[in-house]
Parts: C-alpha cells; sequence; structure tokens
C-alpha cells in the first residue's frame, strides 16, 4: 500500500493564511487512487500561526467546513483513508483533534491529543479535563490495519510507547506543528517511535522555508527504524511505498526466538525502579481542580492519626489531599506524627526528636486510639512516599523545631531529596509557620509550593505574610480570617486552604466565602459537601 504525506507551507504572519490554505486544497487535488493513506498536517484548519483564541477561531471557522468537505471528497474519489488534524467543538469546548476519514467519506475515528503544550492550555483555553484522567491508546482497526495516533506534542513522551506497543498497533498516524527542533531530532523522534513500537510512523507537518533546517520533517519509518522518506523542509507532497505486515523481529536476548524490540523490553521492564505510575496517578497539584477537601492526618475520625490506614482510607474514599505532619528523629530519620510529645499518640514518653527510629519502632502508635489497632508502628516519611506517591497530593506539615531560629539545612535536603527519589515533586507542598523557615526552604527547593501557617503572634498577617514571602497558599486558622483576606489572596494568586472543618453548615459556608481546600478529620462527611 502507499502513504501520502503532505507538507504545505507556513507563516507567522496571517495574511498567507488564504494562499497557504489553498495551497492545502490543491494538494489534496492532485492526490490520486494511488494513495491507500493520506496524512495531513496538525492544525490545518488555521494556516498560519495565531497568538490568540480569538484569532485561531477566526481561521478555524473560516476555513473548517472546506477542509472537512474537501477531505471527504477526496477519500471517496481516491478511494483512501485521509487523517486530518484540526480543533472541534464539543459542547462549546475545543479540543485538538485528528479525525479519521473513511473511503466512504465518513468520519470513523476521533484521536484527542494527550499532551497539551503551554500555547494551547494557556492561550487557547483548550478543553484539557479528558487528559487529566487515564485513558489507554487510542486505537483504530480499519481494513484489518490496526491504527495508532500521536499529535506533535505527544511524540515527545517516550514512556507512552511501551504502551502503545501492547496495542499491537501497524500503523501510526502523526499530525504535527513542530517549529522548533531541527529534522535529525524529529527523525530520532520517529526512528526510535517506529522501533520501539514495531510499527509503521507517518508523520505530517508544515514549513516555514525549504532551506531551513527546522519545522517541516513530515517523513515516514519503517518498523526497522528506516526512514522510508524524510521531507525536512521542501514544501508539497511525497508517497512511500509500505507493507504494514512486514514486522521487525530481532533475538530476544541471546540464544532465544526472535520477538518484537517491545516484547524483549517488556520481559525485563521494572518500572517501581523508575517511576511512579499506572492509573492510580491523579493530575498534579498545578491542575487538580478546586474545591478540595484534605484529610487531616488521614481519616483521622475513624483510624490513628498519621498512619497508613489513615491515609489509605481516605485516598480509597477520594481524598484530593492529605495532611501530615513531619518531625526529625535523634539520628535525624524522618517520621510522620502530630504531636512532639509521644504520650498521647503512642506507648512511649517524651519526645520524638530526642529518640532514635529504632526506638520509636519499639513502641506502639495505635492502641492509644483503640485496642483493635494495637501494634501499629510509627510511620516514616519514605514509607509514605513509597506507598502514595502520585495518587493523592500531599500537605506536608514540617513542623518547626524552633519558633525563632533556623530549621536544620541537612532535615531540609532530607526531606526534599525523598520528594525527589519517590518523583513526587509535582504532588506535594510544604505547611510552614515560621517566615525563617519558608525562606530556607523556599532557596533550597523553589519548585515545591509553599503554604503560609498560622502564627499566635500575628493571626491577621498570614496573607501579606504569603505575598512578601512569595508562597502559593495560604493555611487559614479560624476564626482569625475574613471574606476580605481570601478575596485579596486570590487576588494575588494564592489559593486557601482552612484549618479546619468537620461541619456539613460550616463546610458549605467556607466554600460560600471561596475557601478552596477544606481541612477536616471526617473525611467522608465533609466530602459529600464539597462535591455536591
Amino acid at each position: 500500500m502507499k502513504a501520502t504525506i503532505i507538507q504545505p507551507p507556513y507563516s507567522r504572519d496571517v495574511s498567507y493564511s488564504d494562499e497557504y490554505f489553498q495551497y492545502k486544497v490543491d494538494l489534496l487535488d492532485k492526490c490520486t487512487e494511488e494513495a491507500d493513506i493520506i496524512v495531513l498536517p496538525e492544525y490545518s484548519d488555521v494556516p498560519c500561526a495565531t497568538s490568540t483564541k480569538e484569532e485561531t477561531l477566526f481561521y478555524h471557522d473560516k476555513y473548517m467546513d472546506i477542509l472537512m468537505a474537501k477531505c471527504k471528497e477526496t477519500a471517496k474519489r481516491c478511494d483512501c483513508l485521509v487523517f486530518v488534524n484540526a480543533l472541534c467543538d464539543i459542547d462549546g469546548n475545543y479540543r485538538n483533534t485528528t479525525f479519521a476519514i473513511s473511503r466512504d467519506g465518513e468520519i470513523v475515528g476521533k484521536y484527542f491529543k494527550k499532551h497539551l503544550p503551554p500555547l494551547e492550555l494557556e492561550v487557547l483555553k483548550l478543553d484539557s479535563d479528558y487528559t487529566f484522567e487515564y485513558s489507554e491508546p487510542y486505537v483504530i482497526e480499519i481494513d484489518g490495519l490496526r491504527y495508532g495516533f500521536l499529535t506533535c506534542y505527544d511524540f515527545y513522551f517516550y514512556e507512552a510507547f511501551a504502551r502503545i506497543a501492547r496495542e499491537k498497533v501497524d500503523i501510526i498516524i502523526g499530525c504535527s506543528l513542530q517549529r522548533s527542533d531541527s529534522h535529525d531530532a524529529i527523525e530520532i523522534m520517529c526512528r526510535f517511535l517506529a522501533y520501539n513500537t514495531n510499527a509503521y510512523v507517518i508523520r505530517s507537518s508544515v514549513s516555514f522555508d525549504e532551506t531551513s533546517d527546522i519545522c517541516g520533517a513530515s517523513m515516514v519509518v519503517s518498523p526497522y527504524g528506516k526512514v522510508l522518506e524524510n521531507m525536512r523542509g521542501r514544501f508539497g507532497m511525497a508517497t512511500v511505498e509500505i507493507n504494514p505486515e512486514d514486522k521487525y523481529l530481532k533475538p530476544a536476548g541471546f540464544g532465544n526466538p526472535d520477538a518484537p524490540h517491545y516484547e524483549y523490553i517488556e520481559y525485563g521492564r521494572k518500572p517501581w525502579q523508575y517511576r511512579i505510575g499506572g492509573s492510580s496517578v491523579i493530575c498534579e497539584e498545578k491542575w487538580l481542580k478546586y474545591p478540595r477537601v484534605c484529610a487531616h492526618r488521614g481519616f483521622s475520625k475513624v483510624l490513628p492519626e498519621n498512619s497508613m490506614p489513615a491515609f489509605g482510607a481516605a485516598i480509597a474514599l477520594g481524598a484530593d489531599e492529605i495532611e501530615f505532619d513531619l518531625w526529625p528523629t535523634k539520628d535525624k530519620e524522618i517520621v510522620s506524627c502530630h504531636d512532639r510529645e509521644l504520650e498521647r499518640v503512642s506507648t512511649g514518653k517524651g519526645y520524638i526528636t530526642d529518640h532514635t527510629l529504632s526506638e520509636l519502632e519499639k513502641l506502639d502508635f495505635g492502641v492509644n486510639f483503640g485496642e483493635r489497632f494495637e501494634g501499629l508502628k510509627i510511620v516514616k516519611f519514605e514509607d509514605i512516599l513509597r506507598k502514595l506517591s502520585g495518587q493523592v497530593i500531599m500537605n506536608i506539615h514540617v513542623k518547626p523545631l524552633s519558633m525563632t531560629e533556623k530549621y536544620p539545612e541537612d532535615i531540609i535536603r532530607k526531606i526534599v531529596d525523598l520528594i525527589r527519589r519517590y518523583d513526587c515533586e509535582k504532588y506535594v507542598y510544604f505547611m510552614l509557620e515560621t517566615d525563617i523557615q519558608i525562606r530556607q526552604f523556599k532557596k533550597i527547593a523553589p519548585q515545591i509550593p509553599v503554604c503560609v501557617g498560622h502564627l499566635e503572634a500575628r493571626p491577621w498577617e498570614i496573607v501579606d505574610r504569603a505575598i512578601e514571602l512569595g508562597c502559593e497558599k495560604v493555611q487559614l486558622f479560624k476564626p482569625y480570617f475574613t471574606k476580605e483576606m481570601i478575596d485579596k489572596a486570590h487576588k494575588n494568586g494564592i489559593k486557601c486552604n482552612v484549618f479546619w472543618s468537620d461541619d456539613e453548615k460550616e463546610t458549605k459556608e467556607y466554600l460560600e466565602l471561596g475557601i478552596d481546600t477544606i481541612l477536616t478529620n471526617d473525611f467522608i462527611r465533609i466530602s459529600n459537601v464539597v462535591k455536591k
């Protein structure tokens, strides 16, 4: 069978839009029955670079109907499949969409781009809710062949290739608008993709300039990783003979039968060694929606506070966040417990900070809550990260050892290093009380958000402190806040937690005031209010 890739000219000057759109239409008219597959670039409905959502939608509205009619007509006239990317209006929200058009001129599939860059999220404001939920690779089967899809930015996420490979796709359609990487870099990505998925990669893009080494690079690559065509900057189209039944098999280790590359790799895969993963991973702190419920010390109403059962129960019930407290032990291990004193929460006496980890592990941290919890041990921070990274946002209250002195820098670095080790930087924020401590954490780990905590001596200054210190959140302490303080925080891009509420009526009042996150001990009761 033969695949045709179309590479039209592209400009930053929108005055060329009519000319370049017509160029695309003319190329479709030149396609013949020789083609079995035709692939067009990303944003084929927007022929030149736009700078605003309004401008983008103007050209989409102008060309979309013409584009789709021409693609359907071409599919029927040439008796071929046509894959074209454009915006798709879904209930008033737009998605970056690759349309699969059958030989009969019918839309038989829609692939929604899975990875949206800042331009699409922040400028075009495209619908992205679907990208924050687990989904399998999108695959459609036509005439006995399995088609997978990637769009532009999707090509960068190599960790997805192994999952696509499991779908045993024959051809991967790549509509692109990549405008910065070199032709050689794009070729590396496409060869790597084809080799790892044992599929043909058919990529169509646009070109700024026929002599430029960036943009362009529409290409066809075989499962062997061999480039059959790379148009580089050339305007026009190219047609390539492909055989989707020709799969690359390699020795699966010395002395073993031949197998696809991905099957050989799958045999020894150990993702727990390098990435959190799987459908249990939620979207990161930056993107998770508000309002939220934060399970204070876990589901501490019914289970021992700051324990793995309390954290696990809250997450299983759908908690957006869990809150817990950290202390260093005498031998500088990091453990989770609210009180510095041991008497209330354990069978021990004295301060946590005056005991080694091995001494603390001999104590019972469950029996004081109830006999049925006898035997629970103190939880290490690393235990929480190892089991729960990526499954929940963690509100980490680093308890101050002094209200006037600096926090030990080696302990800060140990906390941050553990977060990094478990790939959890995007799922945590620090709750810190003293200005000294906030400045320290901001300097050592500026990429991790900080929530400003309550100071008894300055309760009404919490929002001003957050603004001054460049913090992302405040944890308001009732009753020391007003609607005006919440509004001021929001005006300065600061999210507002409230500590705490276990009462439905009070929770509703806080939400009406504009509170973003409710800390609660009675998770299910308060969660039901917030969800409504």
